[in-house]
């Protein structure tokens, strides 16, 4: 190994995967993506400096709170304490101090993975992450939960009509600037200044859990499940037949506890599909409630519908102009034949924002990246 190669942290990265997996043996949900990205994160700190390595490598892999406690007893069995550092001399080059936060893999009872088994192993969950829900076996299937579950949100923030009060901001505010006017300054008035208020744009999402939908119904639920566990506004709805609310169900934190509530609430499981109805239903209770603030609308549907299309155009009409964007997600967009030919796809089409596939875990993962972009 070369000087320049542990210079930046080679040799932590080689054990990350260990590490990532003594992780997973505590309940934290670690992904190779995630993996990944600490290997990169410890390319950018200074691996000998041991809190660095333990802030960069805490902030990926920890999804949840109740995450953190485990983590840090696992990184303390690895690293050493994250708030102590071990002395290091004027002139010893980075290559001798960087042993600072390499594992102690013989006193925690680990065998390191080789190279092999690390990229065997990665591979075998890409390629579950690739394949279509509806071709996975039962222990795939969990797996594919999973991976859903620990998937990284970074939602970006938008700006809103209200200002507050700011250091810096790009606006002086001209009300708190002469209110202070009176304050016993002389002749000298502090200019206030003030900006844009910022939050996160409302998520609504509406699955679709008819019969054609029953092999993605499941996963778009934990999906929508880890959105609301990770955004600060989700209201979450199903429709076959009719339109319920699942939101209260959801906010369950443990997944299982959650989507067993749902599957006692709702009531159309399997059913045939009224895609207008329930937009009617949702524009008749839910938008005047639900559209403050430009939320985003995400439709899970592969648009097979058996009502009247001249409803469902019109009351697509209506829902996109109560909300910010509409994403309509459709498992058979995945194929490369895909056509959306289907009465009930032709139209809602005019006002669907984004079209994209929903039909395996890195297709989710496209659409939470697109979430993460969106702003005003």
């Amino acid at each position: 190994m070369t000087p320049g190669a542990d210079r930046h942290g080679a040799g932590p990265v080689r054990d990350l995967a260990t590490f990532a997996e003594a992780l997973r043996g505590r309940g934290l949900t670690v992904t190779p993506d995630q993996v990944g990205d600490m290997a990169r994160a410890l390319m950018l700190v200074d691996a000998s400096k041991r809190p660095h390595v333990y802030a960069a490598l805490r902030s990926l892999a920890i999804t949840d709170p109740d995450e953190r406690v485990p983590f840090d007893q696992e990184f303390a069995r690895f690293f050493g304490s994250p708030l102590e550092q071990e002395p290091s001399t004027e002139g010893h080059s980075r290559l001798a101090s960087s042993t600072a936060v390499k594992p102690v893999l013989q006193s925690v009872g680990q065998k390191p993975s080789t190279d092999t088994e690390t990229q065997s192993g990665a591979s075998a969950v890409e390629n579950i992450a690739s394949r279509d829900f509806a071709g996975l076996e039962e222990d795939q299937l969990i797996e594919a939960r999973r991976l859903v579950m620990a998937m990284l949100w970074q939602p970006s923030d938008v700006k809103t009509r209200r200002w507050l009060a700011a250091s810096s901001g790009p606006s002086p505010d001209l009300r708190r600037t002469l209110r202070g006017a009176v304050r016993p300054e002389g002749d000298l008035m502090p200019i206030v200044r003030r900006q844009r208020r910022k939050r996160q744009r409302p998520l609504i999402v509406i699955a679709d859990i008819s019969g054609s939908m029953e092999k993605y119904a499941d996963l778009f639920l934990v999906f929508a499940h880890a959105a609301q566990r990770r955004l600060d506004h989700v209201e979450v709805f199903t429709f076959s037949t009719e339109l319920t609310r699942i939101t209260e169900d959801l906010r369950r934190r443990d997944t299982k506890t959650a989507l067993r509530n749902v599957s006692t609430t709702v009531r159309d499981w399997s059913g045939g599909t009224m895609i207008g109805e329930a937009l009617a239903e949702w524009n008749r209770m839910w938008s005047r409630r639900l559209s403050r603030g430009g939320p985003i609308a995400l439709i899970l549907s592969d648009g097979w519908d058996c009502g009247d299309p001249e409803l469902l155009r019109r009351e697509m009409a209506r829902l996109a102009r109560s909300v910010h964007s509409v994403i309509w997600l459709n498992p058979l967009a995945a194929r490369a034949d895909y056509r959306p030919a289907t009465r009930g796809m032709q139209a809602v089409l005019p006002h669907v924002d984004h079209l994209l596939p929903a039909a395996s875990v890195m297709d989710l993962r496209g659409v939470v990246r697109l979430l993460d972009s969106m702003s005003l």
